[in-house]
């Protein structure tokens, strides 16, 4: 059996600072680390002497969450860009109040393929790199696997780790 625990990574600098996140690349707060200290000592609690194989999200603020896991197992840690959140292109790092008077919801009748930013990912774009992530994780012959990443990519891991068909997702957020 395959365990696979799934962790967002913690407060990041542009949480506090309102801007849109995205593949803007921060780093985590002192809250942030803090609470990293404290997922990884629930995730020693839950594991115990197991060495997991601990996957994170290339971008600063997940990697840095994943960073304080790794180093309480003494594990490595493995780098995937294809575990970032969705790109919301010219809107990163902007404050999220820019983004919000911009953002075009996705129409009912084209929910995976529609822009709401002109450079932004789509959400198939997006969920086709954490679908791929998803798979070369689990392909991994070690039983007990963490994934480090970010909120919304998160519940597409999960998606994927239940074997949700892609196009199953449209009619979600």
């Amino acid at each position: 059996m395959k365990n696979i625990y799934v962790v967002a990574h913690t407060e990041s600098i542009h949480h506090t600072e309102r801007k849109v996140g995205g593949w803007f690349d921060t780093g985590l707060t002192e809250k942030g680390q803090a609470q990293a200290r404290a997922v990884a000592g629930r995730l020693v609690e839950l594991l115990g002497s197991k060495t997991p194989v601990i996957t994170s999200s290339d971008l600063l603020l997940a990697r840095e969450s994943a960073e304080v896991i790794a180093e309480r197992f003494n594990a490595t840690l493995k780098l995937m860009s294809d575990l970032r959140e969705l790109s919301y292109g010219t809107a990163e790092g902007k404050p999220q109040s820019w983004l919000d008077a911009r953002f075009e919801p996705a129409p009912d009748d084209n929910r995976l393929d529609h822009r709401s930013i002109d450079d932004a990912e789509t959400k198939r774009e997006f969920l086709t790199r954490v679908y791929r992530a998803v798979d070369e994780i689990v392909a991994s012959d070690n039983p007990n696997q963490i994934i480090v990443t970010h909120g919304y990519a998160m519940t597409f891991v999960v998606t994927r780790w239940i074997r949700m068909p892609l196009e199953s997702t449209a009619c979600t957020g």
